[in-house]
């Protein structure tokens, strides 16, 4: 049977990246070594690197002054990394879900974080549009898409002070100005890479500001200075996360990507909103086009059970939603076929047919 991969992260791949990583785990560039038995300092490996970088500045249009880096710890240790580097004396940030708000503690430890907005109180089913950014903070933070409560920022915001986003789980699925943006990182396990290595585009004259000593490790500096190759990276997910970038680019690069994701998201979202066994739960105007959530209407909520067999027996993998929110989600990154979705939704009509 055919399996339709739905899971949040780690999630779907390109077959290209899946098969082609596999290959240089077995032979890596000619060398008769796999890619998990070579220096990550050889000539081939940082090809592979300075291709990555490349390819990362090409498809987002990165002016100059900024650096790309991959790292390891994931997006967890930006939450750390983001004020060690940049926070002073305070930071701004917009609280649109559970990793944005651990975020905001994580900040805490490192001088005032100031909350400007958070939809907590409706469980996060919407993004906060009126605040007010402190004009005097050193920056101000954004997860650009919640996974878990299925919101999406769709714009790139105007800031008065540096603007840095957690962009893990949207990254390449739409067109970023990315000169908007004093910082942009994320974990690579949703639309770019297998877990393990984490992205960082910084723009170069944010760093050194700060009187704090910064661990060496820690300092974007660091990473800048040796070119992502201060200690070892983690040199699977990088190579995949190139083989990525390439099939983006030979598709039609991240205008493409965003005509296809916007396709899939309205096509299911059409379902939603038309079937009447089911609901949306975020905000219609900031429905994410990544992490689609939907739960049961009020009086089929005793259905989900058997809808989640049913769909797990045609072949759906990884819709059940977080507890946070209950019911389903179907996170439908970039390299999710719109084929899935289709027969997500003849699923979801099926379903209804039984239930007249």
């Amino acid at each position: 049977m055919k399996k339709y991969n739905f899971n949040a992260g780690p999630s779907v791949l390109p077959n290209e990246t899946v098969k082609n990583t596999i290959q240089a785990i077995e032979n890596f560039a000619g060398t008769g070594l796999g890619l998990m038995e070579v220096s990550h300092r050889s000539k081939e490996f940082q090809a592979v690197v300075d291709e990555a970088v490349v390819l990362f500045k090409e498809l987002l249009n990165i002016p100059e002054g900024y650096s790309v880096l991959f790292l390891g710890g994931g997006a967890s240790l930006q939450f750390c990394m983001i004020p060690y580097n940049l926070l002073e004396k305070k930071a701004a940030y917009l609280n649109t879900g559970t990793w944005a708000n651990k975020a905001l503690k994580e900040a805490g430890l490192f001088g005032e974080a100031v909350e400007v907005a958070s939809s907590k109180e409706a469980n996060y089913s919407y993004i906060p549009k009126k605040y007010t950014v402190p004009a005097d903070a050193d920056y101000f933070h954004i997860t650009t898409n919640n996974t878990i409560f299925g919101t999406e920022i769709h714009t790139d915001i105007d800031s008065p002070v540096p603007l840095v986003a957690d962009m893990s789980s949207d990254i390449f699925s739409r067109p970023v100005d990315v000169s908007k943006y004093g910082v942009i990182y994320g974990g690579a396990q949703k639309n770019l890479a297998p877990a393990g290595v984490t992205f960082v585009i910084v723009k170069d004259e944010l760093l050194g500001k700060v009187n704090r000593p910064i661990p060496t490790m820690l300092d974007y500096r660091t990473h800048i200075k040796d070119g992502s190759m201060f200690n070892t990276p983690p040199v699977v997910p990088v190579y995949a996360a190139l083989q990525t970038l390439k099939w983006l680019k030979a598709l039609g690069g991240v205008k493409e990507m965003y005509k296809r994701n916007k396709e899939k998201a309205d096509l299911l979202y059409a379902e939603i909103d038309r079937n009447k066994l089911f609901k949306g739960t975020a905000a219609v105007e900031d429905r994410s086009l990544m992490n689609i959530c939907f739960v049961m209407n009020d009086e089929y909520k005793g259905l989900e059970d058997d809808f989640y067999k049913l769909a797990t027996a045609k072949g759906m993998v990884g819709i059940k939603g977080h507890r946070s929110v209950g019911g389903f989600r179907a996170s439908t990154y970039n390299a999710l076929p719109k084929e899935a979705v289709e027969a997500l939704v003849a699923c979801m009509q099926a379903f209804e047919s039984q239930h007249k």
